[in-house]
């Protein structure tokens, strides 16, 4: 089993137990208080657009941040230039929590994703819940009917959605929902190993009128004036600006800022 599968897997476990627990009716209800936070809009901002990503560890490079405080962190990248925030809530593999999201959306004004491995409408209520303004859907990992589910649920709640592709088929599923922000993520998550080349690839095939973000391995400032030379709108950034001593310079640094107001 690869190990998409096998976190999808857990996670259909935790939403039947987390089902238990809190009632669908408790999460609209709250969600029904949410402000919306419009990462379609923050992408059309210009200069460098990065969604700057808070994770405490991940399956590939295990332990990035021991001092990990997610809202401290999504305030230091508020305040050097990050269009949004990417929140892990997923508890096992990334040591993730609804907690941290929750803390993020009360640091911020901007717009905040729930990266997790979606495969439940419950999952885009508690969402909502919880204060993010998009949520993350793997194509990969999602059959036609159910990501459709999805798309329509998240929409219907306000919320902006990520479509995530790594290949030519899955990004033309992606294209089809009609308003999803695409991405086009270059780690394998079967091997988790990640190749640039599969962004610079996929970037020809997204539809000149959509808002697109490049994800994974990107490092370096180089690295960004490649990818928005191939038209992505904006670049999704986790572990090169987490696992930095200077995370805010860091994001600086990768927008394209040598010093401070540059």
């Amino acid at each position: 089993m690869d190990v998409l599968q096998q976190i999808m897997g857990e996670r259909r476990v935790a939403v039947d137990e987390a089902r238990v627990a809190v009632p669908v009716e408790a999460l609209r209800e709250r969600a029904a208080d949410r402000v919306h936070h419009s990462l379609v809009e923050a992408l059309g901002g210009g200069g460098t657009s990065i969604v700057a990503e808070v994770k405490k560890a991940s399956p590939s490079a295990g332990l990035l941040r021991p001092d990990y405080d997610p809202g401290a962190m999504a305030t230091i990248y508020e305040a050097n230039g990050a269009c949004g925030i990417s929140v892990l809530t997923e508890p096992k593999h990334f040591l993730g929590s609804l907690a941290h999201l929750e803390a993020v959306r009360a640091a911020v004004s901007l717009p905040v994703l729930r990266k997790d491995f979606v495969c439940d409408p419950y999952q885009v209520f508690e969402a909502a819940a919880w204060g993010a303004d998009v949520i993350l859907l793997i194509v990969a990992a999602l059959e036609e009917g159910l990501m459709r589910e999805l798309y329509e649920t998240a929409r219907g709640l306000g919320l902006n959605v990520l479509a995530e592709a790594h290949n030519e088929a899955e990004l033309e599923r992606a294209a089809k929902l009609e308003e999803a922000i695409l991405g086009v993520n270059s780690r394998n998550l079967k091997t988790l190993k990640t190749d640039l080349a599969v962004a610079y690839e996929l970037s020809g095939r997204i539809p000149a009128d959509r808002l697109s973000l490049a994800e994974s391995g990107i490092k370096t400032r180089d690295d960004i004036e490649g990818l928005f030379g191939t038209g992505y709108s904006g670049f999704l950034i986790g572990e090169s600006i987490v696992g930095h001593e200077d995370p805010g310079a860091k994001l600086r640094e990768l927008r394209g800022e040598s010093e401070r107001g540059a």
